[in-house]
């Protein structure tokens, strides 16, 4: 590969580093790699919050909302969030993670206490869209962030690590909302898990950087003396300049990027039907209160971890750092086990436990394709880019399952819901079947 001047000087001032580990390196990476994973796991907080105290606010004790107003609300969240990861995904590339995401965590704290403060619906759906837009300014860059400070060939297995923060942030935001919901009331479902964001925040500013080079460290790449990715475009490979805009316009070009956005619109849509709904069809079939509801929801994304780590881990050593056969596998199985998730029998193990096995099948292609993949396909310059287009896309296809339940369960029943989620499911696996092998160039203008 060919580097600017800046990049040869840095280079050869920290040559040692290239023969053998480097403490104040491994501290930092896997600072980073700490304060990153707290800091999604942290946005879930407050995203969780309207999905379990929907079943007090939708009392006559409550706001006495209707489905179809919760509809509204989750459907404001989720269309602002959609649009919001097509412009922040860029502005993590063009500001910086830093700046980007501090201002996203403490935007979705002001709106978190402003939501548990309402008396009406129309400012609650309005407030609802204010915490989609400030909940989009977390993936993409933090996902970049990652991708800095570690080198494709190891990408893999860190990012499975890493991304299980949305599993463990979205049980513990589930749990924690029940809890606090039901000890208090449905209010501070929204108060205290704001107030536990804004410790996060905090200590997001103390920990965290961009990249290697603020804290006077070479770029990963230099430091493993690898490759690096390449835009997937015609063009001959050159390295953008940093913060420039021809960056979006290069990734944007990019046929795999293209086709993991499709990919994960007919993905998503199920995830956040699950998301938003689980505690509510829960209540609805076994007569359990919000926090009962809310803990056996979270079962869905207990389960993701362990499987996310899993498929990171054999990706990089089994499939030679391919993403794409572990997301064909898991699409298709967890599309059968929806289609017959509603003719189950009712009962709180079978519920639950389909629930978790779902999530085993679900989340390790969930965070391949919008993580892991997006990275490796946007490159180190324009990965906040290539994420934030991915989930943007996914997020167009998550409003519908974020409102399909509320809209249109009483007219098809759950069953139906569910079969249409399977059959979106089952054509996002067969669009990447064709690219089972799939593999980002190098910049020497070879496959890697």
């Amino acid at each position: 590969m060919v580097y600017e001047d800046a990049d040869q000087d840095l280079r050869m001032s920290h040559q040692p580093a290239l023969f053998g580990p480097d403490r104040k390196y491994d501290r930092w990476r896997w600072q980073i790699f700490g304060i990153t994973w707290l800091a999604y796991a942290g946005f879930y907080l407050t995203r969780k919050s309207f999905a379990v105290a929907k079943i007090e606010m939708g009392k006559a004790t409550g706001l006495g909302l209707t489905e179809s107003q919760m509809s509204w609300v989750d459907g404001a969240f989720l269309t602002a969030y959609a649009l919001g990861q097509f412009v922040w995904g860029a502005c993590g590339d063009r500001f910086g993670t830093r700046k980007v995401v501090a201002l996203g965590m403490l935007g979705s704290v002001v709106a978190a206490v402003a939501m548990g403060s309402v008396t009406l619906v129309t400012p609650l759906i309005l407030l609802s869209a204010l915490q989609g837009i400030f909940q989009a300014t977390g993936w993409s860059p933090l996902a970049d962030n990652i991708g800095a400070f570690f080198s494709r060939t190891e990408r893999g297995t860190v990012m499975g690590l890493w991304l299980t923060n949305y599993a463990v942030g979205g049980f513990i935001a589930s749990v924690y909302a029940g809890y606090v919901g039901g000890l208090f009331g449905w209010r501070y479902a929204f108060w205290i898990p704001g107030g536990t964001l804004l410790l996060i925040l905090v200590l997001f500013l103390l920990l965290q950087r961009n990249k290697p080079e603020d804290v006077g460290l070479p770029p990963i790449e230099i430091y493993h003396r690898e490759t690096e990715s390449v835009s997937g475009s015609a063009e001959p490979a050159r390295k953008p300049t940093e913060g420039s805009w021809n960056i979006t316009l290069e990734v944007l070009r990019n046929p795999m990027v293209l086709l993991l956005s499709l990919v994960y619109f007919f993905m998503k849509p199920t995830r956040y039907a699950i998301l938003l709904w689980s505690p509510k069809y829960l209540h609805e079939q076994l007569g359990t209160g919000m926090a009962k509801s809310g803990s056996l929801g979270a079962l869905f994304e207990l389960a993701g971890p362990v499987s996310v780590l899993l498929a990171g881990v054999i990706s990089d050593r089994l499939c030679g750092s391919r993403r794409n056969p572990i997301c064909v596998v898991c699409l298709l199985g967890s599309g059968l086990l929806l289609y017959f998730f509603d003719k189950l029998p009712h009962t709180s193990w079978m519920l639950g436990g389909c629930l978790f096995f779902l999530g085993l099948l679900l989340f390790p292609p969930d965070s391949l394709v919008s993580g892991t993949a997006a990275v490796d396909f946007g490159t180190r310059e324009g990965a906040a880019t290539a994420a934030g287009l991915i989930n943007g896309c996914g997020s167009i296809g998550a409003i519908v399952g974020g409102t399909l339940p509320g809209f249109f369960h009483e007219r098809w029943g759950w069953n139906g819901v569910f079969v249409s989620l399977a059959a979106a499911l089952t054509v996002s696996g067969l669009l990447l079947l064709p690219f089972w092998n799939a593999l980002p160039k190098s910049s020497v203008g070879k496959t890697s």
